[in-house]
């Protein structure tokens, strides 16, 4: 049985658009993902953080690996990206994040699902809406509810 999932992509050290673009492709050929839909690509400004702005976009899959799973997953293409975690918010080349999982709730050592700042970031609201306009995040409601609350966030919908 599979789970829908969201993907959360972004990164802006390096070849921004290409790492995100390639992270798009190794997810489509992840054994037991399914590449659904990609949204746009998006230029944003860092939050929290200094550097290049951001090139970010959102995957959804069907998947039937568990959530923990998915993870190691994620984690394994931003290390093929060379992704490094030097400390919180840092530039990266690659950043992969779970955004949603199904309609579950996570909280583990490892994981929290929905991803705990999605509702307040329009690089996640933007293109998350733009490939499920009617998604709801789980104990929180739709996440078309949120997107007001973001709209003073600088946010480029690239071609």
């Amino acid at each position: 049985m599979s789970v829908q999932a969201f993907i959360g992509i972004g990164a802006n050290l390096g070849d921004a658009r290409a790492n995100v673009l390639d992270a798009v492709e190794r997810l489509r050929r992840q054994p037991g993902c399914e590449l659904l839909a990609v949204s746009s690509l998006y230029r944003t400004a860092p939050i929290d953080s200094s550097g290049d702005d951001y090139i970010n976009a959102v995957a959804r899959i069907a998947t039937t690996l568990d959530a923990e799973s998915l993870l190691q997953a994620l984690h394994g293409i931003e290390l093929a990206h060379g992704r490094e975690r030097p400390y919180r918010n840092a530039p990266r080349t690659l950043d992969l994040d779970l955004l949603l999982y199904g309609d579950e709730q996570i909280a583990s050592a490892t994981l929290t699902v929905p991803h705990p700042r999605m509702t307040q970031r329009a690089f996640v609201l933007a293109p998350l809406l733009e490939v499920a306009p009617e998604i709801i995040v789980p104990g929180l409601g739709p996440a078309a509810a949120f997107a007001a609350s973001v709209a003073d966030q600088a946010i480029t919908r690239l071609a």
